[in-house]
């Protein structure tokens, strides 16, 4: 019973993501969208969730709304220093790996935290292995775990946590 669950969600949501990516609501659009929606489930229901009724609790979603605006203004100020970075006569980068730690549990959130790191310019997300992650950092300010953790990821993470977890 929890396979089924589990694609019936990717279903749905499958069909809701095309038809908010796409903005039609005409029949050949219709007919697309669930057809691939079809496709996706086929090929990945199973693996979407291990607790497909998660989903369904409102206060997830309202969580993801209180994200998304977090998100959006750390990736901006990331891509203002990037930009910087670039434009600079002297290019003032210091490159390299840091790990960072994780008190997140479920593959789901760390994907969405790690896939958070990545959309962020100026790191990028290389290995998760465990509670630990590992990240290209375009200037890495400390190789200390724990202040690379709060300067990367813990700004994402209470939140992550709260929607996935």
């Amino acid at each position: 019973m929890k396979k089924h669950g589990s694609r019936l969600l990717t279903f749905v949501l499958a069909i809701v993501v095309w038809l908010i990516l796409t903005w039609r609501v005409e029949l050949w659009s219709v007919i697309i969208g669930l057809l691939l929606a079809l496709l996706v489930t086929f090929k990945f229901g199973e693996i979407f969730t291990y607790s497909p009724k998660k989903f369904t609790h409102p206060t997830r979603y309202l969580w993801l709304l209180y994200y998304l605006p977090i998100f959006f203004w750390e990736m901006l100020k990331a891509n203002v220093d990037v930009a910087y970075r670039v434009l600079h006569p002297k290019m003032p980068i210091n490159p390299g790996l840091v790990k960072i730690k994780t008190g997140l549990t479920s593959e789901m959130a760390k994907a969405f935290l790690a896939n958070s790191i990545t959309l962020t310019p100026g790191t990028t997300t290389v290995d998760i292995r465990g509670d630990e992650i590992y990240v290209h950092w375009i200037d890495v300010k400390t190789t200390d775990i724990e202040e690379a953790t709060r300067l990367i990821s813990k700004k994402y993470e209470t939140i992550i946590a709260r929607i996935f977890e």
